[in-house]
């Protein structure tokens, strides 16, 4: 037994669960143990859908486990990494005794899992410095260390400021609280970036987690498929405190067809057209007059300093062009981010931003 499950709430370490239909291993012909309808939906051409699905698909959990080159007792589906992190929080955290670390600006559901568990919810803010933000990795030990920490988010590359967490410092965070906390590595944009996985880590740390999923690169933000991949006794603790059936049958066909040869070639091939309209339209937006900053980044956004933000968010909405405002953020006052599109979409966005200071 791994030191990860002494992190597990107590009152869950033995908790079983909720045994479905499909969670016993039975065989037979005429399958009548779940109260489903004999006869296919009228509009379920294919009858796919009249069985509750497996709780983690066989098929779709191998050719993942292939993907991200790991073993599939490492691995869990979930409905986006949202429910990863949220299985994450209520696992290991005991309301109103443990905490979550995060480090802002960062993405919200951090902060909404922990609230919503009643976990305390430390802040360790990002540095914003000459090659961007930056996480301060000896300021998160420091915390963590001195607080009830049980989780520690880091988010790599960060949304929305685009940065990287080296796996250097990864690896020596996992060390310093070994047998205390657990740290997550978010890499739902790290397809975009060029880095190592954090799961390259794995088999050093076992209180570490990597969430991946397949809604940014892989295009199918709509099938809500993420994935949990950790030390297999934490993976187990996971399924059992998941939704009986977590994985709808149309989303993890949709997933497989998406993961084949040939379309993992198509997205390869996207991701890298990505990365250079990135960097081009990093370059233009740099010398736009009105930009204040444009950072670096690691992700398919940019994140964007404007002298007047208030004015280029409605510009580019008048222009009919939705990006996401930051100004509500930490340290992001003046700030909006900017989803990458296809070239014409980001050549619209440029035209846009440009127009608005040559009305100035």
């Amino acid at each position: 037994m791994s030191g990860v499950l002494d992190l597990i709430r107590e009152d869950l370490r033995d908790f079983a669960g909720y045994a479905s239909a499909r969670t016993q291993r039975l065989e037979g012909e005429v399958w009548l143990n779940a109260n489903e309808a004999p006869l296919a939906n009228p509009g379920d051409v294919d009858g796919r859908c009249r069985r509750y699905p497996a709780p983690q698909p066989p098929e779709l959990q191998a050719r993942l486990a292939e993907v991200y080159g790991v073993g599939t007792d490492q691995l869990l589906i979930g409905r986006g990494s949202d429910e990863a992190i949220d299985l994450l929080v209520r696992a290991l955290c005991v309301p109103g005794r443990d905490a979550v670390l995060a480090t802002p600006p960062v993405f919200g559901m951090y902060a909404v899992s922990a609230r919503l568990q009643g976990a305390d919810f430390i802040e360790v803010p990002l540095v914003d410095g000459a090659d961007g933000f930056a996480v301060d990795i000896d300021a998160v030990r420091a915390a963590a260390l001195a607080g009830s920490v049980r989780l520690v988010f880091l988010c790599s590359p960060s949304n929305p400021t685009g940065g990287l967490v080296p796996l250097s410092a990864v690896a020596s965070l996992a060390v310093a609280l070994a047998g205390s906390a657990v740290v997550v590595v978010d890499e739902a944009y790290v397809e975009f970036a060029d880095s190592d996985s954090a799961a390259t880590l794995l088999g050093a740390h076992e209180n570490l987690v990597v969430l991946r999923t397949l809604s940014k690169a892989h295009a199918l933000a709509a099938a809500r498929i993420g994935v949990a991949i950790g030390h297999p006794d934490l993976i187990k603790v996971l399924r059992r405190c998941q939704a009986p059936y977590p994985v709808p049958t149309p989303c993890a066909d949709l997933a497989l067809a998406g993961l084949s040869p040939a379309a993992l070639g198509v997205t390869r091939a996207r991701t890298a057209e990505t990365i250079a309209e990135r960097e081009a339209l990093a370059a233009a937006l740099a010398t736009t007059p009105g930009v204040r900053r444009v950072y670096p980044s690691a992700g398919n956004y940019l994140l964007v300093r404007f002298v007047d933000a208030d004015r280029a968010f409605a510009a580019l909405l008048s222009a009919g062009i939705v990006v996401r405002d930051q100004r509500t953020a930490p340290q992001l006052g003046d700030a909006l981010r900017i989803s990458l599109g296809t070239p014409v979409q980001n050549a619209r966005v440029l035209s846009a931003l440009q127009a608005l200071e040559i009305a100035a």
